[in-house]
């Protein structure tokens, strides 16, 4: 199996993403398959460029996409990606669109192909915190989960793709007043058990994962 792990570079007046550094950390020694690493621009349209292009290039098996989510106490696994970009900041050259589709030919949603709540469970089993998450927001991180799960359906229809945030690390927080972090050896460990979990998993678990609000 070959798995294509990519990774944000900083963005929002951050120095760092601990979403990048954890997959710089992330040791494929730990994982029964070939990983690729790729690092991409948090910048709309072009994200999805340079990821769509490593697939043609390297024709994965599975796509990971990781993430930063500030804010949140937990690693969370996204169950689907909207066909929308709404903006609340600009991207790191300057673009902010608001209320646009994504792709004017694709689905009004997509839904992750990967077993979240396999990886939510192996993650907790590593003993770090995990749930499933119902909304990856609507800047590049829901824009480049679309674009992966819309490239995948239209050229690589057996390949599985998926996407996980994770939280900040606690020296993005030193002037965050009651903001949650979590250690960078913590959420490298969590990206493991997800790719553990997806090799170990064709399909999903049953288990309960939804959220009332």
């Amino acid at each position: 199996m070959k798995i294509l792990l990519t990774a944000f570079d900083p963005f929002g007046n951050e120095s760092i993403n601990p979403a990048l550094e954890a997959v710089k950390k992330v040791n494929p020694d730990h994982i029964d398959a070939e990983i690729v690493k790729l690092e991409v621009p948090t910048v709309f349209h072009k994200a999805i460029e340079v990821v769509a292009d490593k697939i043609r290039s390297e024709q994965p098996d599975v796509v990971l996409a990781i993430g930063q989510a500030g804010g949140r106490y937990e690693i969370t696994p996204e169950r689907v990606a909207i066909n929308q970009d709404d903006a609340r900041i600009e991207d790191n050259e300057g673009n902010q669109p608001i209320d646009v589709p994504i792709f004017e030919d694709g689905q009004a949603a997509y839904f992750a192909s990967v077993p979240i709540k396999a990886m939510v469970e192996e993650v907790k089993a590593a003993g770090v915190p995990a749930s499933v998450s119902n909304s990856a927001g609507t800047f590049v991180c829901n824009h480049l989960m679309y674009g992966i799960l819309y490239t995948l359906a239209k050229e690589l229809p057996e390949a599985r793709g998926g996407f996980v945030h994770v939280p900040f690390i606690p020296e993005q927080v030193v002037n965050k007043p009651n903001q949650p972090s979590m250690a960078l050896a913590d959420i490298t460990k969590g990206i493991e058990a997800c790719l553990q979990a997806i090799v170990a998993n064709d399909q999903d678990i049953k288990k309960e994962g939804g959220a009332i609000a």
